[in-house]
């Protein structure tokens, strides 16, 4: 007979929260098992260390990197994935002898914890149960003594790893939220709570439950000085009952200042990562009332509960632009959102368009630059556009064909080096190809040709 598989979830630092099915597989266990960092220490195993008895079997499991480097050749998960694929075989070997074996697990197995991945291996070969236990959330919001959600509240539960952009925009878009992983991590957290509106409310727990708790505004906390057991937690907005029994946001929105001159911003965020948003575009985003755009550019904003988005497809620019200027006559600060630059294939010419007509008269209209995708394909490839160039775009949605054609062998026939926009799409699948034929009428076949896909993101 082999031996049984038991993921037992202690708590998340009271030994007292350990449940009495956890306390009874811990005292009659053959084997206990546990997880530390590189120093050996291990939470789990102080939380239940009144229930271990002398005669039984310990495995310490100790990583062998946390938030250090390695000399893995597939980096961090892949020395990881290699630490749980021994760990598994240590364990297999007293599971195949009969043994009974619980892996001690901080909070609960199944969230955020390293018995998930034991399992995962382990689970097929023998039998296994798993033993819930009271969670960190739980645990640092009894700490708050403060409700996390109310009514249709919906409750995020982040990693504080996850890119400070990302964790702004989940951060806004949610009611209340929980922050885990925080360490090394808790300076850029801070800073997606800045930017998300949300600091005021964050609250900083550390050892909930423990002798060694503590409990503080997050914006009060040395970031220095924040261990890995610790997390940060941003209750449900206040909410009352309307007078239909609804649940209604109470208003906590600073007032608006409408006394102000109708001003309308165009920007350029760049065609990758945020580091190529010029501090000029970041400022202003900062600073407006409503953002309008095409949503896959305004997603990679971070999100603000003061600040309303217009969402509009791709093939609505003078629409997207007639919206963004009524709202600047109604007195709100707008900006109107591009990738790349706003002036290249963006926004601001359908702007301009839009603002010809005599209602719009009084609205100013700031353009600023932006980081184009044709300067980031060149900045990877070297340096093709160091001399004279030329820019063009194969959509013919705006414009004939034939005006691109005429366009691209004047091009050609002037040797000039030539950066191609929108190649092709879902529905124009043939113009790159006629482009293809056409410039190989002109240019010699063993021109060189840079193609640049996802510059500066994954892929």
């Amino acid at each position: 007979m082999t031996g049984h598989l038991y993921g037992v979830g202690v708590g998340p630092g009271d030994p007292e929260l350990i449940t009495l099915k956890a306390a009874r597989l811990i005292k009659n266990a053959d084997v206990i098992a546990y997880h530390s960092g590189t120093a050996g220490r291990s939470i789990a195993r102080t939380i239940a260390d009144s229930l271990i008895t002398e005669k039984v079997i310990e495995e310490l499991l100790i990583y062998p990197v946390t938030t250090g480097s390695t000399d893995h050749p597939l980096g961090y998960y892949g020395a990881v994935d290699d630490f749980y694929d021994e760990s598994a075989e240590r364990l297999s070997k007293h599971l195949d002898a009969g043994r009974n074996v619980v892996v001690l697990a901080e909070g609960d197995p199944l969230f955020y914890s390293s018995y998930m991945y034991l399992h995962d291996r382990l689970s097929p070969r023998f039998p296994s149960e798993i033993v819930p236990g009271v969670t960190s959330l739980t645990a640092a919001a009894t700490a708050l003594t403060t409700p996390l959600a109310r009514h249709e509240d919906i409750l995020t539960v982040l990693p504080g790893t996850l890119p400070i952009p990302e964790l702004a925009r989940r951060l806004a878009d949610t009611d209340a939220a929980a922050i885990m992983k925080l360490g090394r991590t808790f300076a850029g957290v801070r800073e997606a709570l800045r930017q998300s509106g949300r600091l005021d409310d964050a609250q900083y727990v550390e050892r909930a439950t423990s002798g060694e708790q503590r409990i503080l505004p997050v914006a009060d906390v040395d970031a220095a000085a924040v261990p890995y057991f610790s997390m940060i937690v941003v209750p449900g907005r206040n909410r009352r009952l309307d007078s239909a029994g609804r649940s209604a946001v109470l208003p906590n929105a600073v007032p608006r200042d409408r006394d102000r001159g109708a001003q309308l911003f165009v920007v350029g965020l760049g065609p990758g990562p945020d580091s190529w948003t010029t501090p000029e575009v970041s400022a202003v985003l900062s600073e407006v009332d409503h953002l309008v755009g095409y949503g896959r550019y305004l997603d990679r904003l971070p999100a603000r509960p003061d600040q309303q988005r217009h969402t509009t497809g791709n093939t609505v620019e003078l629409e997207r632009a007639q919206r963004a200027l009524d709202l600047a006559l109604a007195g709100e600060r707008v900006a109107v959102v591009s990738g790349g630059d706003a002036g290249v294939f963006g926004m601001a010419a359908a702007v301009f368009e839009a603002a010809e007509d005599d209602r719009y008269a009084d609205v100013t209209i700031t353009v600023l630059p932006g980081v184009t995708a044709a300067q980031a394909v060149a900045a990877r490839a070297g340096a093709p556009l160091g001399g004279d160039y030329a820019v063009i775009s194969l959509s013919d949605r705006l414009k004939p064909w034939s005006v691109i054609e005429k366009r691209l062998r004047a091009i050609a026939e002037a040797d000039l080096v030539l950066a191609i926009y929108n190649p092709a799409s879902r529905t124009r699948r043939e113009q790159i190809l006629r482009a293809h034929e056409l410039l190989l009428e002109l240019r010699a076949p063993e021109t060189p040709v840079v193609v640049g896909r996802n510059i500066g993101r994954d892929g």
